[in-house]
């Protein structure tokens, strides 16, 4: 639960650098608890969470993103539904999410907003937002990390609620014009990179067999030859044939006879 502080307070700014507060001020100390939730590392529904120790709590999510982004969301959300003079400790299991806020924030600001690599911050719209917002507040704020999935309550419940939240937006249609992030597939393959055969190129080319046309009806008769120019003789055509044959052998017969 929260507790209030006699001990002299300090005032975190942006850079990291830390101030005393009077000793006579004595405030009410915030506890949050922050969680995130990825259905899909990455690109599935993500679910953020934050719980006050006193009884005060906020879920929320999106349709893709990151474990990494879900838990930044949480600590973000914690921040800007606290703002004030009064002391605040920020509890994560998450220790990606506590170092972005207190102990890297500092030094990438100062590099451009590049890491220790000289590479781009990751999720920087988040992290500069982060770093806006504990700008901006007057009160002090500590980070705590956290062991999750041990039995800490406030942890348990914010896990819950950062769930609870994920999985009302994988259920829920996205809003129009939204754009909806699709999980990293392999490199594209030399084979992958070739277009699609049009229907002209599928079809093969023509061979020099196929390029002749097929014979007709006419073409396929045969032309007619001499013998079968020739008419077939009639019946009467043959006896007279026949006749003059055996009328030659009379004469031949009586030509031997006389001589």
């Amino acid at each position: 639960m929260g507790a209030a502080i006699s001990a002299q307070p300090r005032r975190v700014g942006a850079s990291g650098a830390t101030s005393p507060l009077p000793r006579d001020m004595v405030w009410h100390m915030i506890i949050v608890s922050t969680d995130g939730s990825c259905l899909r590392n990455p690109g599935g529904a993500i679910g953020w969470a934050w719980v006050n120790h006193e009884g005060p709590s906020r879920s929320g999510g999106e349709h893709s993103g990151t474990n990494q982004i879900a838990e930044l969301r949480a600590l973000l959300e914690a921040l800007k539904a606290h703002p004030g003079p009064e002391p605040m400790i920020i509890e994560s299991d998450s220790q990606y999410a506590i170092k972005c806020a207190s102990e890297w924030l500092p030094g990438w600001k100062r590099k451009g907003w590049k890491t220790a690599t000289g590479a781009p911050v990751k999720n920087l719209d988040l992290v500069q937002a982060i770093d806006r917002v504990l700008a901006d507040r007057s009160g002090p704020v500590r980070f705590r990390w956290v062991r999750g999935h041990v039995g800490n309550h406030f942890n348990e419940l914010a896990d819950t609620l950062a769930g609870e939240a994920a999985r009302a937006q994988a259920a829920a249609p996205p809003a129009p014009n939204a754009p909806v992030s699709e999980p990293a597939g392999p490199e594209p393959t030399a084979a992958d990179a070739r277009p699609e055969p049009t229907a002209a190129a599928a079809r093969p080319e023509p061979t020099a067999a196929a390029a002749r046309p097929e014979p007709t009806a006419a073409a396929a008769r045969p032309e007619p030859t001499a013998a079968a120019a020739r008419p077939e003789p009639t019946a009467a055509a043959a006896r007279a044939k026949k006749a003059v044959r055996r009328t030659v052998k009379v004469v031949e017969e009586v030509e031997l006879t006389l001589f």
